[in-house]
């Protein structure tokens, strides 16, 4: 760490460079040649990306930000502040501390919180932070979790665990086996220091390949904010051997939408042609792969075992989006001439064997406006286009 970044004169430099064009200003010279161009540079980057993901560190004063890519990597505020609202109890270890924004919220519920990061500087950088935000009952430690683990004679009521992909791993298949620590291989050791872990992984984790890596699997919650899948959250409880609970929750300015229910269990669902609305599931309700149970709890119907796209007579409230059926379109040349070609419209496609560029490419269909299309199968198999306003 570079404390002399703290100087006022310094920070009122970043805090005043936050708009500036970065490409230009690192080519421009350095007004403080005491100290790295290139940190000035990266505390402002850092500062940027946290605006809107951390807004507590990035509203208070003399904080210290490391590389962008930490920042990217860290959780936002809204996921940590969701998963703290999951556990309590007196003491919690981190095993992977990164910039600490999950250990923060932590804090709030537990009495006492270990974060252990094997980056010194890092570590160093976190300590600084909490201390500017007055949080007193973390312990930052600069090393290897699994030697903390082994020095410690204590359990801790829960570990908690963010499991990094390893960096000599290729190709698009993401397993826990593949990342580090290796929870899967180290699950026993984990127990043996606690009864209860929180493990959180990319939304990529197949949910079934998860569940063949763990054990002792409580709950899964699949966390999405404004639709869009952030975090696999796994909750296991040593011993445990029952039903696990999926919970997909969409956090959204105005509400969370959150659906449970038990993973494998599969509610029979029923397939209508589209009626008079159209609804799409929201992100974490496609990855739970539990959409069937709607058909069950809201009355309505597929369009097919494989579109996951509903539909009903009546509208509905919904844990997705929402749409007026306006036209049911056979897919061939000529409707599709006379309808879409050369139209401004969003397009999504369910089950279909075309992609949306080829799509917009062979109809040459301009996105954006107003009309949302739908290319998708029906329940007879065949192959339609939706026509719809959203709602």
């Amino acid at each position: 760490m570079q404390l002399s970044l703290l100087a006022s004169d310094i920070q009122e430099f970043i805090t005043a460079s936050l708009q500036a064009n970065i490409s230009k200003l690192a080519l421009s010279k350095n007004p403080f040649p005491e100290v790295d161009w290139k940190e000035i540079i990266n505390q402002i980057v850092s500062k940027n990306k946290s605006q809107h993901k951390l807004p507590t560190w990035f509203n208070t004063d003399n904080i210290y930000y490391p590389p962008s890519i930490s920042i990217e990597q860290a959780s936002s505020e809204i996921t940590a502040k969701y998963k703290s609202e999951l556990i309590s109890g007196t003491s919690l270890i981190d095993l992977t501390g990164g910039f600490g924004v999950d250990d923060y919220f932590f804090s709030k519920k537990f009495e006492r919180v270990i974060h252990c990061e094997r980056n010194v500087v890092l570590s160093e950088m976190v300590q600084h932070n909490y201390d500017v935000l007055n949080v007193k009952n973390i312990s930052c430690l600069a090393q290897n979790s699994t030697d903390v683990l082994l020095q410690s004679g204590k359990k801790f009521d829960w570990i908690y665990i963010d499991p990094s992909r390893r960096s000599d791993v290729k190709g698009k298949v993401f397993l826990l086996k593949d990342c580090l620590p290796n929870v899967s291989e180290n699950l026993k050791f984990y127990f043996s220091k606690s009864n209860y872990i929180l493990i959180k992984t990319a939304p990529i984790l197949d949910i079934t390949a998860g569940c063949m890596e763990l054990e002792n699997i409580k709950a899964i919650h699949i966390v999405a904010v404004e639709n869009e899948a952030k975090e696999l959250l796994w909750i296991l409880e040593k011993d445990y051997s029952g039903e696990i609970e999926v919970h997909a929750v969409n956090i959204q300015k105005e509400k969370t939408d959150t659906n449970i229910f038990t993973l494998g269990e599969h509610s029979p669902a029923s397939f209508s042609l589209p009626q008079e609305f159209l609804y799409e599931p929201n992100a974490p309700l496609l990855k739970s792969g539990g959409v069937d149970y709607l058909c069950d709890v809201l009355h309505i119907s597929k369009l097919h075992p494989h579109s996951h796209l509903f539909t009903h007579i009546e509208l509905i409230d919904f844990p997705g989006r929402r749409f007026i059926i306006n036209e049911v379109i056979p897919f061939n040349k000529e409707h599709l001439k006379k309808h879409l070609e050369g139209k401004k419209m969003n397009i999504t496609t369910r089950n279909f064997p075309l992609t949306v560029e080829e799509i917009r490419k062979k109809y040459k269909i301009e996105d954006g406006g107003t009309v949302y299309a739908f290319f998708t199968t029906n329940i007879n198999n065949e192959k339609i286009v939706l026509i719809c306003t959203k709602i």
